[in-house]
């Protein structure tokens, strides 16, 4: 068995939201939709964690402002000390905590975005450009706990088994868990759905062909 079953990225309670994905809101900050940015653009990245920081980064490298949006008092709490210095030194880059997206507005892509501040005052801005660096949830409430998981609840294979959940999952088996095995024998996780996965479809398609040479493999043990 391949479970392949992926992830939900997690989205703000915005009314049109899923009008503007893919055409203004983005879920990864990646070299194809930065090209869709020019110089003097500005773009706003949702979101407090390492991933924020790192799409942060790197879409201010060309001079162009980024606005990073929290809802939290601060990032300290949830980014490594190595991003937060890159964006305390970088002058294009404006933290606002506190803040949230309210509303998009625009006529086939997006246009425009209302934000809401910590003191309650609503702005709009003519900004076209918005990622979502809000984490993602697993697709394995179905499991009902027949596999190990990590504590995001993302699926556990290969190396990233410990003896300890091995003990715990009862491996009947001398050898250890193959590169994508869970912690059942024969059952394989690849994609979003698996822990260390890097949310890429590239990486996906990628670890279902490794996952295909472990099966045949299996079948002749």
């Amino acid at each position: 068995m391949i479970i392949a079953t992926g992830a939900r990225y997690r989205k703000p309670p915005i009314e049109n939201l899923a009008r503007f994905e893919g055409v203004g809101v983005y879920y990864n900050a990646t070299f194809m939709e930065d090209a869709q940015l020019g110089d003097d653009d500005e773009a706003i990245v949702v979101g407090g964690a390492n991933s924020a920081g790192q799409a942060a980064v790197f879409l201010a490298r060309t001079g162009r402002r980024v606005h990073v949006l929290v809802r939290s008092n601060s990032l300290s709490e949830s980014m490594s000390r190595y991003l937060l210095r890159r964006i305390e030194e970088t002058s294009t880059i404006q933290v606002r905590t506190r803040t949230e997206i309210v509303a998009l507005e625009g006529d086939g892509r997006l246009e425009s975005v209302t934000w809401r501040d910590g003191a309650g005052a609503v702005s709009s801005h003519d900004i076209r450009h918005v990622f979502l660096m809000t984490g993602a949830e697993a697709n394995t409430g179905w499991l009902n706990s027949r596999l190990t998981l990590d504590e995001k609840n993302f699926i556990k294979t290969g190396a990233d088994l410990t003896q300890k959940d091995l003990a715990a999952a009862r491996w009947p088996l001398e050898r250890l868990p193959y590169l994508l095995e869970t912690s059942r024998p024969g059952v394989f996780a690849v994609g979003d759905v698996r822990c260390g996965n890097v949310k890429r479809v590239a990486s996906a398609v990628g670890e279902g062909s490794i996952a295909i040479s472990y099966v045949h493999r299996v079948l002749a043990e």
